[in-house]
């Protein structure tokens, strides 16, 4: 049996990623499906199952005690300045606001002058570091580009043993699922 873990920033494909696996037949696969759960039960995945969930960047040490090295890891990239621009237009809300508002404690009332920006690309930059930490010692990484996606999506289906239709899954990242509105 086999668990797949997709760590990412967010705001790089990852609701086109839980819509191209959704497309395999030998994997169940959610988006962000047990991150309105605490304890235990937030990790609490089901065999042959794909997660995929920008939040666990924040509790990876949690992600360690349930599962260690068993899982496959899939480390989700974009462009980080494409991903801090997109948070800067949801910066009133989410985790660009937990961010900016909790984890930098308050930055903005410390530092007005601060632009937005910097804070996504800080966040951002912070949250790739914390994934790349991860993994360094997990024996079963990969690394899946969106920039790369009509050759790294077929490699990472083939990697994980994937079955199902993967022409129907390859046509889902044509698709801009969740987008950026400007």
């Amino acid at each position: 049996m086999s668990r797949v873990f997709v760590l990412c920033t967010g705001r790089c494909g990852s609701t086109t990623f839980g819509k191209a696996v959704a497309h395999c037949s030998n994997f169940t696969s959610g988006q962000e499906s047990r991150n309105h759960l605490i304890g235990p039960a937030r990790f609490d995945f089901p065999d042959q199952h794909i997660e995929i969930d920008n939040r666990m960047s924040w509790t990876l040490g949690r992600l360690e005690q349930a599962y260690g090295d068993a899982p496959h890891y899939v480390h989700l990239l974009r462009d980080p300045e494409t991903v801090a621009q997109s948070f800067v237009t949801r910066h009133k809300y989410g985790v660009m606001k937990a961010y900016r508002e909790g984890i930098l404690a308050k930055h903005f009332n410390r530092n007005p002058n601060a632009a937005l920006i910097d804070v996504a690309r800080d966040m951002v930059e912070t949250v790739t570091t914390n994934i790349t930490a991860f993994l360094n010692r997990k024996p079963r990484v990969m690394t899946v580009r969106v920039e790369a996606i009509a050759q790294d999506f077929p490699a990472l289906w083939e990697w994980i043993g994937a079955q199902g239709n993967l022409t129907a899954a390859m046509e889902e990242w044509t698709i801009r699922h969740n987008a950026t509105q400007t």
